[in-house]
């Protein structure tokens, strides 16, 4: 008796194609000869499974007789990318603020080291009379570091140490620049009194003469006037040396007094002054009046001079009874004798 050769692996896969094709073909054939369900308008399609569909659907069956075929998806292996992966950082409050101090102290240690920001001068605008010197002499920034120094504070030492400046500005920019800005006031007066002067500029404040100043008014006075009233809000702005009304009085004047005579002042006549012609004349304090006063002088001296009088002084102090006094006699006549 012989023994059966075992199939080789080739014929194991034509039997096992054969038997699948054999049983498709039989599964074929027998749902070809499965009767079909009448289609009609009027009555629903039931369908012949004995699970009962629960959706309204129609189902309509066609017998095919080829095999089936079942078509495999291509599996296709595409290559791996993988991102790098990012270093992963534990916040440490601890740590930043180490990190933070040192930035700061560095920073520190560089802005109060390095020459850059240190301060060479000052430049000093809308001086005339004060050199910016002397401003670079009081405020002291010449050589400092500039992180130390404080505007407001050097603005106070300019105006306690000038009265005649009326505004300071002070401005500091990085790395070493410092920006002075002055406003000085302008004299009217060159008030005397005694062997001392003094210049006043028109709201009555008083500050020291410096070099030369063109058109003041000089006043020779007998005795201290009467100090004026600070109205300004300003804080470093010293009291007026005299009444702002003295003030414009003496301008106001000045154009009258002859030349080659010089505006007087005591508390008893006001401003006076010595005419050529031999008398004094005086118009008092009052600024107010001062225009109609000029003009009631200057009418009594055309009438005293028509009538070839020649009085050795003038009073206007009140402009609606002026008088005068005559050589001859001390009795004091009145204008309208």
């Amino acid at each position: 008796m012989s023994e059966k050769k075992p199939l080789t692996r080739a014929e194991q896969v034509r039997l096992r194609r054969a038997q699948q094709n054999e049983k498709e073909v039989r599964k074929v054939a027998t749902q070809a000869t499965k009767p079909m369900v009448k289609v009609t308008s009027r009555t629903p399609t039931v369908p012949l499974s004995s699970v009962q569909n629960t959706k309204n659907e129609r189902r309509y069956n066609i017998a095919l007789g080829s095999p089936e075929f079942h078509l495999n998806k291509p599996k296709i292996n595409l290559p791996k990318f993988s991102m790098p992966r990012m270093p992963h950082f534990r916040a440490n409050w601890r740590m930043g603020a180490l990190i933070l101090a040192f930035v700061l102290i560095t920073a520190l240690v560089l802005a109060f080291q390095l020459p850059y920001f240190y301060v060479p001068s000052a430049n000093v605008f809308g001086n005339t009379r004060i050199s910016a010197e002397e401003i670079n002499g009081i405020i002291g920034v010449s050589g400092q570091n500039i992180f130390t120094l404080k505007p407001d504070e050097l603005e106070r030492r300019l105006r306690l140490n000038y009265p005649e400046i009326t505004s300071a500005q002070v401005d500091v920019y990085l790395p070493n620049v410092v920006y002075v800005t002055v406003v000085e006031r302008q004299p009217v007066l060159l008030w005397q009194q005694g062997s001392e002067y003094t210049w006043v500029d028109a709201s009555g404040v008083a500050f020291r003469p410096r070099g030369e100043a063109a058109g003041l008014v000089v006043v020779n006075a007998v005795d201290a006037p009467p100090a004026g009233v600070n109205t300004t809000n300003d804080p470093y702005s010293p009291p007026p040396f005299i009444q702002k009304e003295l003030v414009d009085a003496a301008t106001a004047l000045a154009p009258l007094v002859p030349a080659g005579s010089t505006l007087s002042y005591s508390n008893a006549e006001g401003f006076n002054f010595k005419d050529p012609q031999g008398w004094t004349a005086a118009f008092g304090t009052s600024a107010n009046d001062m225009a109609l006063k000029i003009r009631v002088y200057q009418a009594l001296v055309a009438s005293l001079n028509q009538r070839g009088k020649t009085p050795i002084f003038i009073s206007v102090i009140h402009p609606d009874g002026p008088y005068y006094r005559m050589t001859q006699t001390t009795e004091i006549e009145d204008e309208e004798n």
